[in-house]
């Protein structure tokens, strides 16, 4: 793998996972319709998939640690009675929907909805005008801290719409906060919170296997290139999305989206 392609890869990791763009769909739009790093094995790809995303999971627990630190104290010790200890369980109960949807069917989502490009762009577009839409006609009446359990496995379960790749994990947690009347900038630190147990999740599974660990071990420079690239972007990313949002909206993002649909729709019917 070439070491331009490790880098763009990385790069698109660390800026997409955050950005409600959808992560995956770029790393399938940049490797079939743009050709980086075209004609990798589909082993190779989803160990270095996995890999993008554990420098992204490193990010957040770097930039966000006080605050997991805080939450792991107070949740142990004074449980759901103080606020920042209640976030620890809420984000727990909210990691379940999409963990056992995401170990039973995400093999068979991936297999069918990978190379289905028009789906994926439909969903880059329809995700945009939804983030939008939810972020622009939503009130913004609480923080973090004052979130429900209900709110917490609502914005939960809105994650298994993102095994679809297109939909966005980030785009999906932060719509549905902001439907609920969490503030802008809040819904997306919590989708951030969100976001560390389900990719911690998903690396130790793809580590379990043995297959993984023996293109790991073939092509260790590579991924360690590609971990500290999305590890790097990621930072960044997370620290100025969040400066972006406390007085912007999600448009750009929206305008981005469809854009990038009609340019997959146009390179399937050319192709």
């Amino acid at each position: 793998m070439e070491i331009l392609s490790v880098i763009i890869l990385g790069f698109i990791q660390g800026i997409a996972e955050f950005l409600p763009i959808s992560s995956s769909a770029h790393l399938i739009i940049f490797r079939d319709v743009f050709g980086i790093s075209a004609g990798m094995s589909a082993n190779m790809e989803l160990s270095f998939d996995i890999a993008l995303h554990l420098g992204t999971l490193l990010a957040i627990g770097i930039y966000f640690f006080k605050d997991f630190i805080r939450m792991i104290q107070k949740g142990f010790t004074k449980g759901v009675k103080d606020e920042d200890g209640k976030i620890l369980w809420y984000l727990i109960a909210a990691t379940i929907p999409a963990a056992i949807v995401g170990v039973l069917f995400e093999d068979i989502i991936e297999e069918a909805i990978r190379t289905n490009y028009l789906l994926i762009a439909a969903a880059l577009a329809i995700m945009g005008i939804i983030i939008y839409a939810a972020d622009k006609y939503s009130k913004s009446t609480k923080d973090v801290k004052k979130m429900t359990l209900k709110d917490a496995i609502i914005v939960g379960c809105s994650q298994v719409f993102a095994l679809i790749p297109g939909f966005s994990r980030s785009g999906t947690t932060i719509a549905s906060a902001r439907i609920l009347g969490v503030e802008r900038e809040e819904a997306a630190k919590f989708s951030f919170y969100l976001s560390a147990p389900v990719v911690c999740g998903a690396v130790i599974l793809q580590l379990l296997k043995s297959t993984t660990w023996e293109v790991i071990m073939a092509n260790m420079g590579t991924f360690i290139l590609g971990i500290l690239i999305s590890f790097l972007v990621g930072l960044i990313c997370i620290k100025y999305l969040l400066k972006y949002l406390h007085k912007h909206n999600f448009k750009i993002f929206m305008i981005y989206r469809i854009i990038l649909a009609i340019v997959v729709v146009a390179w399937v019917i050319w192709r």
